[in-house]
Order: structure tokens, then C-alpha cells, then sequence
């Protein structure tokens, strides 16, 4: 590794558990941001709490200094973000904000993304839950960040290795950032001493994923056992796979948290019945 790479000024824009991944593995090759560009904190679980993104709970423990703006295009918090450079380079993993053009041309190398595909394909807001429902595979993508989504050239590729498809999306999650963390920590110092041509990517290839909503969740247990299987595998996060059914004349929502795709058949082994604590699917088909 380059001998001057832990002397870069760097702002990192990420929010969710995949960005904390790369921070983490950036953090084992010699790289600590400067800065981490978080999203402001949001009321999360049945109380509302107010709790803040993953990425600045990192940085806190790691005493980087945090900036949560509400947007990116204010005059002041670009004015801001200029003030505490001069920067180096900007990464960006699932910062989850549009990031506009005046704040990407800040840093001397430009602005590098970690985006969890093999673009050009499944671009967009859910590349990790997008493969396990319609791929066979998947991988991670460096690119410089341009103007448009996940359109930008690319420094790097690499295909995840799997062993048994479909993953679910946590453990997806954590094997793409760590992959993108040392894909990271290797380009880094050849991108700041010119030594990579950044590839166009083909954009006559290109796929698109969708924003996953609460309703995506929904299954219905008649339905294709494998497309059953990879809805569960891809929503164990969030929203989580559920059906409803009916206990006592009430209509209730269960959560299916564990199942098995085995012989071309859809095997649940763990579920969450409305109002109640986890328990074995069988169990709760005989109560």
C-alpha cells in the first residue's frame, strides 16, 4: 500500500449496516475517514425512539467527527463541507440522499461509490434484495460518482463468492461491504497516483431496481415456492416476509423469520404470530 494513503483527507457518506462493513475493513488497511456524512437521526421501532444511522454510531466510537445536514444542496452545508478540506476523496456507500454536483466536485480524486452489483446491472435503492429475487449471482462495483444514478465509470469489479443462492440479505449485506472495503483499500492508492483508467460502463445493458415498500412483504403461502423462498431470503431485514391467517376469528399477521428451500419445496422453520414471541412454524400450525 502506498505509504502516504493513511495521510489522505477523506469524508465518507454512508448510513446503513453495509457502509459500517466497509468502514470497518477500511479502517483494517490504514484508511479512518476525516469525516463521516450520515443522514440525520430518524424515530424508529413501536416507540419512535429517536436513534441515530449506523454509520454515526461508528464514527462516534471511533472519534470521527459527524455531519447530519437534512440536504446536500444548501449553500451553507456545502460551504460547510468545503471549509473542512481541502479533501482527497469522497466515498460514498448507501448514503441514502442525492448527493448534487457541487458537493461531488469538491474533493481533488473525485467522489468513489460502493455500489453492492455488477453494474450496469441493478442500479438504483435496492441492488442487495434486487439480486437475491432475480439473480444468480452478484457482485460490487467501484465507480467515480457522476451526476446520474450509478451511472458513472467504472474502477473496479468483482463477483461475490456464494455458496449456496440465495443468501439472505444481512449476511449479503456484510459479505458486500467487506468486499467493497478491500476493493476500496486497494484502488485507492493507484486512483490518487493515476495508475487505473476508469471503464465506461455498457449502458445499453442496464437494469434498474425498485424502492422496497412494506407490502413487498407480503406472501402468499400457494404461491411459487422458490419466489416465496427468495422474498424471504431477500426481506430479513426489512420489511420481513409475512402472511396473515386467521387464530380465534381475528385476522392476524404472521412473520416468517427462517425457511428452508429444499426438493423444490418452501419449508418454514421459525415465525413471529402477531403479538407474540418467535416459535417453531409447527408449533404454531397445531396451536
Amino acid at each position: 500500500m502506498n505509504k502516504n494513503i493513511s495521510d489522505l483527507n477523506i469524508a465518507f457518506f454512508g448510513s446503513p449496516q453495509i457502509a459500517v462493513c466497509v468502514l470497518d475493513t477500511l479502517k483494517e488497511n490504514g484508511i479512518i475517514p476525516s469525516l463521516i456524512i450520515t443522514q440525520p437521526d430518524k424515530p424508529a421501532g413501536r416507540k419512535l425512539k429517536l436513534t441515530p444511522p449506523e454509520a454515526k454510531v461508528w464514527a462516534e466510537k471511533k472519534n470521527v467527527s459527524v455531519f447530519q445536514p437534512e440536504t446536500l444542496k444548501d449553500k451553507n452545508v456545502i460551504q460547510a463541507i468545503t471549509d473542512e478540506g481541502p479533501w482527497d476523496i469522497f466515498i460514498v456507500v448507501a448514503y441514502g440522499k442525492i448527493i448534487p454536483r457541487a458537493v461531488l466536485g469538491i474533493p481533488k480524486h473525485g467522489t468513489l461509490n460502493v455500489h453492492p452489483s455488477l453494474l450496469p446491472k441493478l442500479r438504483g435503492a435496492s441492488p442487495l434484495q434486487s439480486a437475491i429475487l432475480e439473480e444468480n449471482e452478484t457482485g460490487v462495483s467501484i465507480m467515480l460518482v457522476d451526476e446520474k444514478m450509478d451511472h458513472g465509470p467504472i474502477l473496479a469489479q468483482e463477483k461475490t463468492p456464494i455458496e449456496n443462492w440465495p443468501p439472505k440479505a444481512s449476511e449479503l449485506e456484510k459479505m458486500a461491504g467487506v468486499q467493497g472495503g478491500k476493493m476500496l483499500a486497494e484502488i485507492i492508492p493507484k486512483w490518487v497516483t493515476d495508475n487505473i483508467k476508469p471503464q465506461e460502463q455498457d449502458h445499453s445493458a442496464v437494469t434498474f431496481t425498485q424502492k422496497i415498500t412494506k407490502q413487498d412483504g407480503l406472501i402468499d403461502l400457494d404461491d411459487d415456492p422458490e419466489k416465496n423462498f427468495r422474498k424471504i431470503q431477500a426481506f430479513d431485514i426489512w420489511p420481513r416476509t409475512y402472511f396473515f391467517t386467521e387464530r380465534n376469528g381475528k385476522k392476524i399477521r404472521v412473520i416468517i423469520t427462517n425457511a428452508e428451500f429444499t426438493d423444490g419445496k418452501l419449508i418454514i422453520k421459525k415465525v413471529i404470530p402477531e403479538g407474540k414471541k418467535e416459535t417453531d412454524y409447527n408449533i404454531f400450525v397445531k396451536s
